[in-house]
This record gives C-alpha cells, sequence and structure tokens, in this order.
C-alpha cells in the first residue's frame, strides 16, 4: 500500500515512535512508566473514561518489538536497551 492516507499513517507512527525513545534518552537509564512516558508527550488518553493509557503503552511495545526499548518488571518502568542508548553531554 501506498495510498497518501497510509504513508502519512506510517509517518506518524515512525514520529510517535521517535517521540517516545528522545523521551526515554531524555530520561537516562532510570526509565519511565507508561503514565510518565504519556503524560509528558501528552499522549496518556484512552477510548473511555477510566481506560488511559493505550497509546502510548502501544507505542512502547511497538519499541519493544523493535530491539529499542524493554520494561523492567520489578519497577515497571521502561527504558531503552543499553545498545540504544546515547548519553547526554
Amino acid at each position: 500500500m501506498s495510498s497518501p492516507p497510509y504513508q502519512r499513517a506510517q509517518k506518524a507512527l515512525a514520529n510517535l515512535k521517535i517521540a517516545v525513545r528522545d523521551y526515554l534518552e531524555s530520561v537516562g537509564p532510570d526509565g519511565a512508566t507508561n503514565a510518565e512516558v504519556g503524560r509528558a508527550l501528552g499522549i496518556y488518553h484512552g477510548y473511555a473514561s477510566g481506560q488511559e493509557g493505550h497509546v502510548s503503552r502501544t507505542l512502547l511495545s511497538l519499541l519493544e518489538i523493535d530491539g529499542v526499548a524493554e520494561r523492567d518488571s520489578e519497577t515497571r518502568k521502561w527504558k531503552l536497551k543499553p545498545q540504544n542508548f546515547i548519553p547526554q553531554n
């Protein structure tokens, strides 16, 4: 598929993933929760009252699938995998 709507959707998805990655890089190796990521980027919304966090959680999962981010099962925080972290000077 290469229709204009498809291309726009793919570009938007790529930009959202980059924003999440950049945010995780900015918070450093301690990482951030789904809620922290979503609220910081203004994407912590849901489809119904009380169901927030779906957008940010989906993007974090996509970054996990891409091998860019991982979730610490104990802290429940998301962070960049070590090979994807570029220390800020």
